[in-house]
């Protein structure tokens, strides 16, 4: 059964690097390090890393010019674009982008009014490098809090557009935003609302969603939500984890609403008193084996032979397990049986075989 097709609003492209963002291009995923940025060689790993679980645009924490000049080494080893995390100082988005970042978070609100505003965006043209405005729930001005007695996703979108003006009195338009909060409800209202007044690129994540199981909930209603609107160009899931979780989880958000495929998408069964092998272990076992695939393949590991083939018979590859010895199947067609100690073996096997006929 194909996924129901998800209309997408249509938004200006900008480019971060040589990915494209908005303008219709495929909706991509982000993380941030955690590593100190002036670390060249941890961040360099971390990075690559992330590379490797599929992220496509990385950002890092510029506190101080330490790290604003880690960028350029940082860089050279590195082959997805790189965006420079600026707060408070104005002359660190300045140093960031002359070491090579291909973009700037920042919020404009904290840089230190329209004249260094203005000196961060004329480098930004000169280098042709996008701005996005990052607008938190717990860095709204105070006369809009005061305004709307407090933190309200009306007065998000307010902050969002007073800084838009801004960018655009300055002749600058190669903007994308995000409106994050903690709380799902608010981020999903902020987005709605905001994406009804422009045609801008869209970054969408919920802000400090927490450690593991909090934040991959919050993070698929809430980003989950606003895809099936139509509304996103590029996210990030913000966890308390190690970051490659974050791509990870990212990306079964998009396989979920079937709007991209990415590496392996496993079906298993949740177990019952019919299951003969320790499916938990089968599962996690062909997880960690798969985790750098990109190929995308859809695989089905199952209990017993009532949830095996017929129930999975839209997986490219799978097996279930049975009294003893299991099978392997393909689309539904049992191929052979296999004995339980050799299920991830041969599932891995023919998985690696899949994988070099579409490459």
């Amino acid at each position: 059964m194909m996924p129901m097709e998800i209309y997408r609003k249509p938004t200006r492209a900008i480019h971060v690097g040589r990915v494209q963002v908005g303008g219709g291009a495929p909706i991509s995923v982000q993380s941030m390090t955690n590593t100190p940025t002036e670390d060249v060689i941890a961040t360099t790993a971390q990075i690559c890393r992330l590379q490797l679980a599929g992220c496509e645009i990385v950002r890092v924490a510029v506190p101080d010019i330490a790290a604003a000049r880690a960028i350029r080494s940082i860089k050279s080893k590195i082959t997805i674009p790189l965006i420079a995390d600026i707060h408070f100082d104005y002359r660190l988005a300045l140093a960031a982008a002359e070491a090579g970042a291909d973009g700037l978070r920042l919020n404009p609100g904290n840089i230190g009014g329209m004249k260094k505003m203005g000196e961060v965006v004329r480098c930004a043209k000169d280098l042709g490098l996008p701005i996005r405005i990052g607008v938190n729930s717990g860095s709204l001005e105070k006369d809009i809090l005061k305004r709307h007695g407090g933190v309200t996703a009306e007065g998000m979108v307010e902050s969002a557009l007073r800084h838009v003006e801004r960018l655009r009195s300055c002749d600058f338009d190669e903007i994308k935003i995000s409106l994050k909060a903690s709380d799902v409800s608010r981020t999903v209202a902020a987005y709605r609302r905001l994406s009804e007044k422009i045609d801008l690129p869209l970054h969408v994540g919920v802000t400090e969603a927490g450690g593991l199981y909090p934040g991959i909930v919050k993070s698929a209603l809430g980003i989950g939500m606003l895809l099936a609107d139509g509304i996103g160009d590029t996210i990030r899931v913000s966890l308390t984890r190690d970051p490659a979780e974050e791509v990870r989880v990212g990306y079964e958000i998009l396989k979920a609403l079937g709007i991209r495929r990415h590496g392996p998408e496993i079906v298993s069964c949740p177990t019952c008193g019919r299951c003969k092998i320790d499916l938990f272990d089968v599962a996690e076992r062909v997880e960690k084996a798969l985790v750098t695939v990109s190929t995308p393949v859809r695989i089905a590991i199952m209990g017993c032979a009532v949830n095996g083939p017929g129930e999975a018979k839209e997986a490219d590859i799978g097996i279930a397990g049975g009294d003893g010895v299991g099978i392997l199947f393909k689309r539904g067609k049992v191929i052979r049986k296999v004995p339980h100690e050799r299920l991830v073996e041969v599932l891995l096997e023919e998985v690696d075989r899949f994988s070099k006929k579409l490459e």
